[in-house]
């Protein structure tokens, strides 16, 4: 069974933030912090046993503080964009927090990676807990959201949703971590991804979708295309925790990471608006396309296209999804 230990990693604002390793047997470890209940490290074996770190993060707390990329962090309480910043509820027009022009982003300056999560530790298990109040960023009731983190002896991250409400209101969460599975390499335009989605949604300018599901086409294979950044929303083949949603590989490391998720939908985001702030655990700023993201979710603008999964979360149901990350390498 995978050990977890913990120690103060600093404070801010009176507010005691925790780093949270949790390591297997074979030394295989991830870190996290109660800040944004963000993932921070994911050390995993190459090719040869060597382990490495295959997420973008910081070394230190004040990176998380001062970030602006949403860098591993849980996202919530809707992940992706809201059109004009707001949305109709039984007849109620809720409006949000416009912070990407006209729309809302990962819910503004309210968003939970700005939050610090209480804790539970059980077992094996890592539990960040929230209560994000009636009205928190315009969204309407009191949400408790927990946020579950284990760590398996087959380097499998494994990741639950759980939240339930006191008023009818809309839930969308996912992780947003960037990877890169050969950091050495300095960006991600030698992996080989490989997603289980014949459709994507169309969408504008503004990564809006317009309402319309269309053929993936040629956009997964398009190499121009991902040199000028890709950000897509797929809709996933199936929705199980036994059939992969997507496959990501790098050659030169042999590292293999397969994801599998119970969400409708994948978000491709190849990070081309990466800009950071301070210097990241790679000993440089993050820029364009040194990671690449797959946000497992909901589709975006749901609660405004009423032809997409609900969702709409009521009083007495319990949201709860999965994200399961498995690292493995190829001979």
């Amino acid at each position: 069974m995978s050990k977890i230990s913990f120690g103060v990693w600093g404070v801010d604002d009176g507010r005691v933030i925790h780093l949270f390793k949790i390591e297997n047997a074979s030394g295989a470890y991830v870190e996290l912090t109660n800040y944004g209940a963000t993932l921070v490290s994911v050390n995993v074996p190459d090719r040869d046993g060597k382990i490495g770190n295959v997420i973008l993060g910081y070394p230190s707390l004040s990176g998380y503080l001062n970030d602006t990329c949403y860098i591993g962090s849980t996202i919530g309480r809707f992940a992706n964009r809201i059109a004009n910043a707001k949305f109709e509820l039984d007849g109620i027009t809720y409006q949000l927090e416009n912070n990407d022009g006209a729309n809302s982003n990962h819910s503004g300056s309210s968003g939970f990676n700005y939050k610090v999560f209480g804790y539970i530790i059980t077992g094996d298990e890592l539990i960040f807990d929230i209560l994000s109040e009636d009205g928190d960023g315009g969204f309407p009731g009191n949400l408790n959201l927990k946020v579950s983190y284990k760590w398996t002896e087959e380097n499998e991250l494994l990741i639950t949703y759980y939240a339930v409400t006191d008023k009818t209101t809309v839930a969308n969460f996912t992780n947003h971590s960037y990877f890169n599975l050969n950091p050495k390499a300095g960006n991600i335009l030698n992996h080989e991804l490989t997603i289980h989605a014949d459709n994507i949604l169309k969408a504008g300018a503004d990564h809006i979708p317009t309402g319309l599901i269309a053929p993936a086409g040629n956009l997964a294979f398009d190499k121009q295309k991902v040199h000028n950044g890709i950000n897509t929303c797929y809709v996933l083949n199936l929705q199980a925790e036994q059939a992969p949603a997507c496959i990501l590989s790098e050659e030169t490391s042999g590292r293999v990471m397969t994801v599998f998720t119970t969400y409708p939908g994948v978000m491709l985001y190849t990070g081309d608006y990466l800009n950071s702030n301070t210097h990241g655990n790679n000993g440089k700023a993050h820029q364009p396309f040194d990671g690449l993201c797959l946000e497992c979710q909901f589709f975006p603008d749901s609660p405004n296209h009423p032809h997409f999964p609900s969702t709409v979360l009521n009083p007495g149901e319990t949201y709860q999804h999965n994200i399961t990350y498995k690292f493995s390498t190829t001979v």
